[in-house]
């Protein structure tokens, strides 16, 4: 599914409660790259009941509102699902709560972000996710990611540069009970060729260039999306390999934080 105009990308829905941080919303998603199994246990954050039954009405009203529409169309009844299942507010801070289903990206720390919904779920179904499939994910961020496709795949191996990032992104999923996660801790340029190959690769930080290691641990058959480019002229891209042979096709224009570590250096 291709889209090409940023004002689809960028779509606001005005009946959400204003949003401080708008100043983000131009960059639908950051995240690094990453390398050591880590494991941390952080406090968990405590909401009422009521709390929660708002989140619910919210995350519904995220789906039907910002996804399943006739401008963003997305389509894939699994990952419509998946969206209206995984509480996105358990992946913000505290203080980012009340905006956690709005239409836009919201700060984590560390300059980075949580997705915009739109791009999450605009990913995840350019991925085709089956039930069978072993994805590996090039920046964990928050974990919201890899939270998604974890109801729609078999295994997410997630790799973050950053490391306190990856630090609470494996608490929060532990928390949650996400445990066909796997996180650790280093540039993910490489990949991770111990659990090669990959049905689907998914990148979430821009290189200037497709990271070879990467292709080749993608299956043949496999798909991968990956924005590249310099930040002011970035395309997100889906790779398809076919009988040793790859085919690539820009299909969203995009603007993320560039790939650090090795993907920085060449």
């Amino acid at each position: 599914m291709a889209r090409t105009k940023a004002g689809n990308l960028l779509q606001r829905n005005a009946s959400i409660t204003h949003n401080p941080y708008k100043k983000w919303l131009d960059i639908p998603l950051w995240h690094a790259d990453s390398m050591a199994v880590i494991s941390s246990h952080l406090p968990a954050m405590k909401t009422t009941k009521t709390d929660e039954a708002c989140f619910t009405i919210a995350r519904t009203r995220m789906v039907a509102e910002q996804l399943a529409t006739p401008t963003r169309s997305i389509s894939d009844q699994r990952v419509l699902q998946a969206m209206a299942a995984v509480p996105r507010h358990e992946f913000v801070p505290e203080s980012q709560r009340h905006w956690a289903y709005d239409d836009g990206p919201l700060p984590i720390g560390h300059g980075q972000t949580i997705s915009q919904p739109y791009i999450v779920a605009f990913m995840t179904e350019q991925l085709k996710p089956q039930p069978t499939h072993h994805v590996l994910e090039i920046g964990t961020g928050s974990g919201y990611q890899a939270a998604v496709l974890a109801q729609l795949v078999r295994n997410v191996y997630s790799i973050e540069i950053i490391e306190s990032l990856a630090a609470r992104a494996v608490a929060d999923l532990q928390r949650l009970g996400y445990a066909n996660v796997f996180v650790r801790s280093g540039d993910g340029y490489q990949g991770w060729p111990e659990q090669a190959p990959f049905d689907s690769v998914i990148v979430t930080c821009a290189p200037e260039h497709i990271p070879q290691p990467l292709v080749n641990q993608l299956k043949d058959g496999g798909r991968m999306l990956i924005p590249v480019g310099p930040s002011q002229d970035q395309k997100l891209y889906v790779l398809e390999k076919q009988h040793g042979m790859v085919t690539q096709c820009a299909v969203l224009p995009v603007r993320f934080v560039p790939m650090t570590g090795q993907g920085q250096d060449r």
